[in-house]
């Protein structure tokens, strides 16, 4: 009996958190659109699927840049935060976990699987976000990008 609900609780919580996620990435979608319409015709995907494998990028990307300069990109991009929040919550990462900065693009490419695309997409997707933020925010900004997501 026990088993049974703790099986139901978290399945219910499993959908709770994928309706979430969702959201996240339609309103990831919707405040950013150029970008999203970007990525999501160069990796053939979805506009949340998009949103999902931006958030994830940018997120390496932040635990890679120092705060002055992540600050720079995150200027760059309508809707940062919620691209970020659309990204597919990483396992054991996050910024405070000191592997984070050396698994960034790893911990991406797990993302990207978490949203139904192939890993390998991540080397498709880096250009065009590095080529908007350079639009948007100039050269100088686009390098920073650029550099941390090596």
């Amino acid at each position: 009996m026990k088993k049974t609900v703790f099986a139901t609780v978290c399945a219910a919580l499993i959908a709770v958190s994928a309706a979430a996620q969702t959201s996240a990435a339609a309103a990831a979608a919707k405040a950013s659109p150029d970008l999203v319409a970007a990525l999501s015709k160069e990796l053939s995907a979805t506009p949340d699927q998009a949103a999902g494998a931006a958030g994830a990028l940018f997120g390496a990307a932040k635990s890679r840049l120092a705060p002055t300069d992540w600050a720079q990109v995150a200027k760059a991009v309508p809707g940062m935060t919620s691209l970020l929040k659309a990204a597919p919550a990483a396992a054991g990462g996050g910024a405070s976990n000191p592997l984070s900065q050396v698994a960034g693009l790893a911990s991406a490419a797990s993302a990207f699987s978490k949203l139904g695309l192939s890993p390998d997409l991540v080397a498709k997707a880096i250009p065009v976000l590095t080529s908007f933020v350079t639009k948007s925010g100039g050269a100088d900004v686009g390098k920073l990008l650029a550099g941390a997501l090596k």
